[in-house]
């Protein structure tokens, strides 16, 4: 029993000189920020702060630290999230992250702003490297898989654009509705613009979908007029037997040229099976240079239509499937009568003897 009470008062004496060894102000030297000023709160009770670097992070409503002050800018997003920047002098890269601290989007932007369409929210992320517009919606997922050169809100609706192409989307409890598109291209030295309003189709359609029927359409008008196979090879990698080259038969024609394109326009067409299918038709102004009868070359002008068919559900699976026209040939002039003309070669002689 001695021996134990020695041992007792042995332990209690080492804890109390560990104690009494330990600094006063150890908790002082924590890893606790000290908040110097609170900035912007939210609905949430959230705080915005500031340290004694400068640097910005976000409290709860009891002093709590949600995200510590790293960042040079921060600003509220919505519920849990934040829009965050890091710099090194002027430069500054955004992105997002969420109340634990997690990187939601990765900091490569020079800047985010959030639009309100409609009564909808979104976010245009603008890269550091090439400028472009990556959308987001209000729980920063992208809203599509590609990325926009110019992204801006007018009246309620958004309105993107990119290469030849502007399309306009309004906000539904969906998410983003397709509601116009133009698209304006060229063919050749020939431009051209297509416009597509019904609600129908382009709920049908993404614009990658236009984009790319438009562009194997202006293949096609370039493979009608030269009739190029490594041009057909750009338009299809599978059956050629349904692309056509323009008047394919006439042997008639020297030459033809395409003068412009007019009356482009996008159609769903009916199906034998539950593929969608989709035709893009236009007006060719073309030139030909023919043989007459006795053989004499001869010039006429004239607007011939044609389709060119897809078939696909998705940007994935769209493939063109067809390209003609609808006419075999030119719309030559009728052949003059043998009487019409002696009796018109007469009266120039008699015009010519009078004067």
């Amino acid at each position: 029993m001695s021996f134990l009470f020695i041992v007792v008062i042995i332990l209690a004496a080492a804890i109390t000189h560990f104690y009494l060894s330990v600094p006063n102000d150890t908790a002082k030297k924590s890893t606790q920020t000290e908040i110097v000023r609170k900035g912007a709160f939210d609905s949430y009770g959230h705080y915005i702060f500031t340290d004694n670097t400068g640097r910005y992070g976000v409290t709860d409503s009891e002093n709590r630290i949600l995200i510590p002050s790293e960042w040079t800018d921060l600003r509220f997003a919505n519920a849990d999230k934040c829009i965050v920047a890091r710099g090194i002098g002027n430069t500054k890269q955004f992105g997002c992250v969420d109340f634990d601290g997690n990187i939601v989007i990765p900091l490569i932007y020079s800047g985010i702003s959030k639009l309100g369409v409609g009564h909808g929210t979104y976010y245009a992320a603008e890269s550091s490297s090439d400028g472009r517009y990556v959308l987001y919606d209000r729980n920063f997922e992208p809203c599509f898989r590609r990325t926009w050169s110019s992204c801006a809100v007018q009246g309620d609706d958004l309105l993107l654009a990119d290469g030849g192409g502007s399309y306009t989307f309004s906000h539904s409890s969906d998410g983003l509705l397709f509601k116009r598109a133009v698209y304006d291209g060229t063919a050749g030295t020939c431009p051209y613009s297509a416009e597509i309003n019904s609600r129908v189709l382009l709920s049908k359609l993404t614009p990658s979908m236009i984009e790319n029927m438009t562009d194997i359409t202006e293949k096609y008008i370039e493979y009608a007029f030269t009739g190029s196979d490594e041009i057909l090879l750009l338009i299809t990698k599978g059956s050629r037997s349904g692309f056509a080259p323009l008047f394919p038969d006439d042997h008639r024609l020297l030459s033809k040229r395409l003068c412009g394109i007019s009356d482009v326009h996008i159609y769903s067409v009916r199906s034998s099976d539950d593929t969608p299918r989709y035709e893009v038709t236009f007006t060719a102004d073309t030139e030909v240079t023919y043989t007459d009868g006795s053989g004499e070359p001869k010039t006429l002008r004239g607007g011939y239509k044609a389709a060119v068919g897809f078939s696909g559900s998705s940007e994935s699976d769209l493939r063109a499937v067809s390209g003609a026209f609808e006419k075999r040939e030119p719309d030559y002039p009728a052949p003059e009568k043998k009487d019409e003309k002696v009796s018109d070669e007469n009266e120039a002689e008699k015009k010519a003897e009078g004067e």
